[in-house]
This record gives C-alpha cells, sequence and structure tokens, in this order.
C-alpha cells in the first residue's frame, strides 16, 4: 500500500544536513588547521580561477531566527577596524599562494554587508583587487538587508561592479515579524530593488522562509504574491531550522508557535506551487530562477553545483573564504577560520592564520561527495558512473542499502543499474535520499535541523 502523506513525513522527517558541504562541518576538527591552509595555498593558483568569499559578521538589529554567525553592532569603528584586519588576511592567503591568484567570482556574505559604510565598501573592494588578480571576475554578488540598505551604499556597489544581489525578506505579515524580531514592510523591498536595478545591478535574488512562528500557508502565499510583483530572476525559499542549542538567541522564539512536520509541508508545497505556475523554475531543493537566469540554464544542463552559498553555477574547484567563521576550501580540503570573532582578530592581528579547523578529504569522501552533490543538484545520480570516474567501484561503498530500500518501497527514489532516482514525490525529502549515503550520518543527527 502507497504511504500517505503524513505517514511519509513522521518516517523521514529527521534531522540531517544540508548538504552545502561533504564532509559536513560537523566533521571538521582541529587536527587540519593553519599548516594545511598554508601547504594547501601553494598550489591553490594552479588550474583554473578561485572564488572568494568574504564574511561580514555585522546586523544593526538581531533577527531571533538567523542561523547565520553574526551580531548585532552599532560602532562604526568596529566594522571599519574589521575590514583592516580582513585585508591583513588576504594578505597573508597571498603570500602562502607565492603567485597572483585568478579570482572569477567574488561573494560578500554575512551578517549584512551593507553594514559596511560606502566608503569602507570601496576600500575593501580595491583591498581585495590590489591582492588578487580580478582579471577574469565574471560575478561580484553580496547578501543586503533592505531595512539598512542606502542610496549611497547602492551608489558604491554599483559603481564597484556589483552584478547580483541578494535581499533578505523572508516574511512580510506584521504578526510574523513581530514573532522574529524582523520588522520590515514591503515599500522598503521595493525601495531597494528599484535603486539598485537603477544602478545597473539586475540580477535581483529574495530570500524567502516557511515554518516561522505565527506563519502559515496564507502568510507565505501573501507574502509571494506582493514579492513576485518585482519579478525578481531567483528566489530561494529556506525552512526555518529551530536548533536553540546551537543558537542560544533561538530561544526567544515562542516554539508553541512554530508549524509541526504537517504545516511546514504544506507551506513549501504550497510556494513551490505558486512559484511554479508564475514561470519560475523549480532549482534544486529550494531555490527558484526564471528560465534565462544562469542559475536555471545550470539545471538545465546538469552543470548545477552546490557549496556553501547554497545552489550556485561556480564550478571552481578552489573557494578562498576571508573572516570570522568563513570556511575555504580545495578538492582535497576544507578549513574553518575561527568563528568567533575576537579570536579570529587575535590570529590576524598577531600574523597568524585564523585557520582552526578542517577536515582532509579521502578518496572515498571524494565519491560520496560527488554522489550527494549530483542528487542535490540534478535528483538523479548514476552512483557507478561516479564512482568509477573517481576510480572506486560502487561495490565497495557501504552505502546503506537497506536505507534506499525503504525509500524505494515508499516510493520516494527509483533504482536501475547502478542510478538512482528521486520521484516527484521524493523530491521534498531530498536531504534524507542524500543521507543514505552519507556512512557519517548515525553520530550527526543530533544538531542538524529536519527534513521538512
Amino acid at each position: 500500500m502507497t504511504p500517505s502523506e503524513g505517514e511519509l513525513i513522521a518516517r523521514w522527517d529527521g534531522p540531517v544536513p544540508r548538504y552545502t558541504s561533504y564532509p559536513t562541518a560537523a566533521a571538521f576538527s582541529p587536527a587540519v588547521g593553519p599548516a594545511d591552509w598554508t601547504a594547501a595555498l601553494a598550489s591553490a593558483g594552479v588550474g583554473g580561477p578561485a572564488s572568494l568569499y568574504v564574511h561580514l559578521p555585522f546586523c544593526r538589529r538581531l533577527c531571533w531566527y538567523c542561523g547565520c554567525n553574526t551580531r548585532a553592532v552599532n560602532r562604526a569603528e568596529t566594522i571599519s577596524s574589521y575590514v583592516d584586519l580582513l585585508l591583513r588576511e588576504a594578505d597573508m592567503v597571498a603570500d602562502a599562494a607565492g603567485a597572483r591568484l585568478r579570482i572569477d567570482r567574488l561573494h560578500l556574505g554575512g551578517g549584512t554587508p551593507n553594514m559596511l559604510a560606502p566608503d569602507d565598501l570601496r576600500r575593501l573592494v580595491a583591498g581585495l583587487s590590489d591582492r588578487f588578480d580580478f582579471g577574469a571576475l565574471t560575478e561580484f554578488a553580496a547578501e543586503l538587508d533592505p531595512e539598512t540598505l542606502t542610496p549611497a551604499w547602492i551608489e558604491a556597489a554599483g559603481d564597484l561592479g556589483l552584478t547580483r544581489a541578494s535581499l533578505g525578506v523572508q516574511d512580510l505579515s506584521p504578526e510574523v515579524q513581530a514573532a522574529v524580531n524582523r520588522p520590515e514592510t514591503f515599500d522598503t523591498i521595493v525601495a531597494a530593488a528599484e535603486g539598485l536595478r537603477r544602478a545597473g545591478i539586475f540580477s535581483l535574488n529574495l530570500d524567502l522562509m516557511y515554518g516561522l512562528p505565527r506563519q502559515g500557508v496564507a502568510e507565505v502565499e501573501a507574502t509571494l504574491r506582493q514579492v513576485l510583483t518585482l519579478r525578481p530572476e531567483r528566489l530561494a525559499l529556506f525552512g526555518y531550522a529551530h536548533v536553540p542549542w546551537m543558537k542560544p538567541h533561538q530561544k526567544l522564539i515562542d516554539a508553541a508557535e512554530l508549524a509541526g512536520p504537517a504545516g511546514r509541508f504544506a507551506m513549501s508545497r504550497a510556494a513551490q506551487d505558486l512559484l511554479v505556475s508564475s514561470g519560475y523554475a523549480a532549482v534544486g531543493l529550494d531555490h527558484f530562477a526564471l528560465p534565462h537566469d544562469d542559475l536555471a540554464a545550470a539545471a538545465r544542463a546538469g552543470r548545477l553545483r552546490r557549496n556553501f552559498q547554497g545552489y550556485v553555477t561556480d564550478a571552481s574547484e578552489v573557494l578562498i573564504g576571508l573572516g570570522a567563521s568563513s570556511i575555504s576550501r580545495t578538492p582535497d580540503l576544507y578549513v574553518q577560520n575561527a568563528a568567533v570573532e575576537r579570536d579570529w582578530r587575535a590570529a590576524v592581528a598577531q600574523g597568524r592564520s585564523p585557520a582552526v579547523r578542517g577536515v582532509r578529504l579521502t578518496s572515498r569522501d571524494r565519491v560520496v561527495a560527488a554522489v550527494i552533490e549530483r542528487l542535490m543538484c540534478d535528483f538523479r545520480v548514476d552512483v557507478a558512473a561516479v564512482a568509477a570516474s573517481l576510480g572506486t567501484r560502487a561495490a565497495d561503498l557501504d552505502f546503506a542499502a537497506s536505507t534506499l530500500d525503504r525509500l524505494a518501497a515508499d516510493g520516494l527514489i527509483t533504482r536501475r543499474g547502478g542510478g538512482v532516482e528521486v520521484t516527484a514525490r521524493g523530491r521534498p525529502f531530498l536531504r534524507a535520499v542524500a543521507a543514505a549515503f552519507d556512512p557519517g550520518i548515525p553520530a550527526a543527527t543530533p544538531r542538524h535541523a529536519r527534513v521538512i
């Protein structure tokens, strides 16, 4: 008998990673640290260009739902001195690389990058371009808070060549906003979008959330109908992850006001139906893009990638992360900077690499990473072909065959030969499917958000 929707939720809505990497950050340890990262940088410039991510852990207000590494700051001097140290860290990276690294993508994340004063933004980008080769730069993106976005900041970003802006919206219901400490009007979103487009920044992404307190299908749909009038090129629809044991400020949210798994499922499905019916292509698990957007094109062509920024078109094998908590990557290594800002500041001020933990990928890890990424991006993977391409036999990998059998019996996947394909019914449970290929999942699950 085919299980009901409720039965599927009860069976598969467990805590699993979001799989923006494999191994996930839960597997990072101090066994990999500064010396490993410095050695890896020596060969980072070999091959294609690298991507550069800069983390700015500052916000004017602390939104209670937030899972990012950030804090509320109102002193300009604190932020300006952080920029000084970012450039000193960039010096260390450039020196360790021993050659001028070519950068093809620059991403400012946070936190709220538009907490930077316009002059500090100009100083940061100019300083980075002095230390790295931006001649091949094809994308410059930033995550922005519309409530604190000023015309002067937009002008500076436009002058510097910003190509895409991601605006945090989450939900426009005043009741929901009050429950998460994020007041924001639709007029504010409109002003931000129109200002960015006047400055020549025509690729806009809006970040939305479902599963917030006091939120239901009606609130999700009402928010979507308003923001769709702006016709953004992309939208990201994230499920709120209530993890107060990891993010203590989330204890300010009344858990009794959160929807259960069935309610979250209904919100997610209603949002997807509305977006698809409005002409957006569903991209991966939680992104949507207009058909002409390069994210949608990459998904159609099987070129979609997934990293710590979510779904991307970035094919670079090297990611340089600057700033507190930033994660860097080479084909064989992940390293993360100190997450506590004062620890990061102390290391950089003393001329030490702020990298404090990471993981070195084994040959098995590389196969698992490739399998999970293709599943998360394409909803299908030829496990045997991936393993063979990396010099391994699928038969030598002890994937959770019993879990795959149960997923197939529930109609969430189909299996043929060495291939696995996620069915339409199984797509909301994609992370659970990916977890079947993760040998470390039993020990890691307690710290992760649930599937739905």
